[in-house]
């Protein structure tokens, strides 16, 4: 669901309502992708069971895919009112529940390194809800290599509307030998290919990142970081 959707249903709710809302679910959904990475894949079993089905990448990266649909109830049409044309006419207004998610795992050296979330998972409020049906075994009883989420600002990583940061990777686990030979040249002339055989020493062209004047990330105290990306 969109930011503005998100303010539109909150005029219409009172806070008590953010949990069907979605609010909730949505947020323990992000906490989990910043919780989880790094944890073993044993432990990963353990509180979350064996995925749907996994693909390995190389002999140290594979990528685990977790799947689960929620069945929505229909509601009796009785009263003036009927509840099925309440709920189309909110649905056409704010937007609808999801009912299914697809949690992608990146596994690196036999630990996790990246959690995505994909599919119609979205509940009235944030993004991702209905995936906190998937790593709701984590949370309630986190295994002993997760670690804890720090402090909670509106701009940090922790939020109902937005994914948490995506970790830095190891080459081994983004690089197969082609990819690893043709980087992409984003300031290349044009006319010429994006894709061109690496430097000879090595380096890796620069990506770029965050055409904003100011980039907020939040430090391992909680508090903002303001960074300038002209520096």
């Amino acid at each position: 669901m969109t930011f503005p959707k998100a303010i539109r249903c909150l005029a219409c709710f009172l806070p008590v309502t953010l949990t069907a809302c979605g609010y909730w679910d949505a947020r323990e959904a992000h906490r989990a992708q910043y919780e989880m990475i790094g944890m073993t894949t044993y432990d990963l079993q353990a509180c979350a069971g064996g995925p749907n089905s996994t693909k390995t990448l190389n002999d140290t990266t594979a990528v685990w895919e977790y799947d689960i649909n929620r069945s929505i109830p229909s509601l009796p049409d009785s009263g003036l009112i009927p509840a099925s044309a309440a709920i189309s006419a909110y649905q056409s207004i704010f937007g609808g529940a999801g009912a299914s998610c697809r949690m992608l795992v990146r596994i690196d050296h036999d630990r996790v390194s990246e959690v995505h979330y994909a599919g119609d998972d979205d509940e009235y409020l944030g993004q991702d809800g209905i995936c906190s049906m998937l790593t709701r075994g984590c949370a309630r009883q986190p295994e002993g290599t997760m670690r804890d989420a720090p402090g909670i600002w509106p701009m940090g990583p922790i939020s109902a509307f937005h994914s948490t940061p995506t970790p830095e990777q190891s080459p081994k686990a983004t690089y197969s030998d082609q990819s690893g030979k043709y980087v992409p040249f984003y300031k290349h002339k044009p006319g010429t290919p994006l894709i061109q055989p690496a430097p000879k020493d090595g380096t890796i062209p620069d990506v770029p990142r965050n055409h904003g004047l100011i980039n907020i990330q939040q430090g391992d105290n909680g508090l903002p970081i303001i960074n300038n990306p002209e520096e």
